[in-house]
């Protein structure tokens, strides 16, 4: 019995992956645990290897491609062992058995309702023109009969061409659907039987659905700009993932937002005096310090340090429960090739100054290879975005579920301060907390900040 070859589910929120590189061709003798290729997610670039030894056969897995997590994407077969071509519909069904359908129409046993072909109508719906010959889905296929759509015209992005239920809405998202690929029925179906798409009257391409907002899809944003003064570049993975999860912070989570300013001349004296301490190590390149701090690394340990000091704030929303960190685990915004990731500084209220630097490079440098694990950007009790580097006085960040907080450090910059009654000049760094007040109220929150602002402003208090 040949070894199933699937894409594999690294990433909780992954629910496609592409694969960049295959290691081996068809035909190719593989060993259990050699990497037989490597999968993009929307956040970071994984080996895989071979499940099992033997000949790799029937590699179906195109790379660039979206591919559906638990998709077969070849099949190792055993020494000696006789070789029969795997046809797409059995390996399709061994990745979605979920779908009740079996090689040439056979219905599986999942459960005790027997489940519908996809071949053969729904009881009580007449099948559409040419929807019995389309490779489609029985949830896009209920969709396409729901709104009258002809699946014969509809190209599919699922797995071997099936129409899959993105296909369906990015058609009825089409300014110009029904009128092109997609025609509607005629309202006629086989035999002659009246069947009514809708009883509600479609909505004309050019004018919004009631209750929609008026860019409903990609063709009511084209159509304001002349053809061909723009180019059309697809999504990624990666920027799927954040336009979704934006989307999802910014319409369940109740933002809060508080800035104040912070003093940062003594922290700098402290760093350049830290810097200028480090040891020298030996390295392929010479000798070099041991750690260079940043300011972002000591931004890093006072918010760590700082949740420790008001552990409330420490905290994630579920609707049972109120989730208290017993760690700081801080995350930082790293900007990457086409959108940004968040790795994780696990403990860092426990970790010296040096640790954190050396780590965060470490962390910073695989992430913008994308060579994180996923261990090392997932969770996390709060996190920090700091775009002082470009100038940027102050922002707002957006909150990353789990999370209950996110700092947003602008730049420090010389200003004139007033200090018993007397006007002088000192380097202040504006920061804001963004933060769910479900679970941390706003009093809660200045608590938060103004430890913050404390340690910053008295660095010493972070090495002892």
């Amino acid at each position: 019995m040949p070894t199933e070859v699937i894409l594999p589910k690294v990433d909780m929120d992954m629910a496609t992956g592409q694969i960049s590189r295959w290691f081996a061709e068809e035909g190719a003798r593989v060993k259990k645990g050699d990497v037989l290729f490597e999968i993009e997610t929307d956040k970071a670039a994984m080996e895989i290897d071979a499940p099992a030894s033997g000949i790799l056969r029937d590699v179906s897995g195109k790379e660039g491609v979206d591919i559906p997590v638990g998709a077969p994407v070849a099949w190792i077969y055993a020494e000696g062992e006789t070789y029969a071509p795997i046809s797409p519909l059995e390996g399709e069904m061994s990745a979605k058995p979920t779908e009740g359908v079996g090689s040439e129409g056979t219905a599986i046993a999942l459960s005790p309702v027997e489940p519908t072909p996809p071949d053969r109508p729904l009881a009580g719906h007449p099948p559409l023109e040419g929807e019995g010959k389309t490779r489609a889905t029985p949830l896009a296929r209920r969709l396409a009969r729901e709104a009258g759509l002809n699946l014969s015209g509809i190209p599919g992005t699922g797995p071997h061409g099936r129409v899959v239920k993105a296909d369906i809405d990015a058609v009825l998202s089409s300014p110009l659907e029904g009128e092109v690929s997609a025609k509607r029925t005629e309202g006629v179906a086989s035999e002659g039987t009246a069947f009514a798409p809708s009883p509600v009257e479609a909505t004309p391409a050019d004018r919004p659905a009631a209750g929609h907002p008026l860019f409903k899809g990609e063709g009511d944003v084209l159509r304001l700009f002349e053809e061909g003064s723009y180019e059309l570049v697809p999504h990624d993975n990666m920027r799927k993932t954040i336009a979704r999860r934006l989307v999802e912070a910014k319409t369940t989570i109740p933002h809060f937002y508080l800035t104040l300013d912070c003093e940062l001349d003594a922290l700098l004296s402290l760093r350049t005096q830290l810097n200028a301490a480090a040891p020298v190590k030996k390295t392929d390149k010479g000798e070099a310090p041991a750690y260079k701090l940043s300011v972002n690394d000591m931004v890093i340990k006072a918010m760590a340090m700082a949740l420790k000091a008001v552990p409330d704030a420490n905290a994630s929303w579920t609707e049972s429960a109120m989730v208290k960190h017993r760690h700081a685990d801080v995350g930082v915004a790293v900007s990457i090739p086409g959108g940004l990731i968040t790795p994780i500084i696990r403990k860092a209220d426990e970790k010296t100054l040096s640790v954190i630097s050396n780590e965060m490079k470490d962390l910073a440098s695989r992430a913008r290879s994308r060579k994180l694990k996923p261990e090392e950007y997932q969770g996390g009790t709060t996190a920090v975005s700091n775009l002082g580097m470009f100038g940027i006085k102050d922002f707002a960040a957006v909150i990353n579920p789990p999370h209950a907080t996110i700092l947003a450090v602008g730049a420090g910059e010389e200003r004139a301060v007033v200090k018993n009654g007397e006007i002088r000049i000192a380097t202040v760094m504006s920061v804001t907390l963004s933060t769910d007040h479900r679970a941390v109220d706003g009093a809660l929150g200045a608590e938060l900040l103004v430890a913050f602002k404390k340690l910053i402003e008295n660095p010493m208090g972070m090495l002892v």
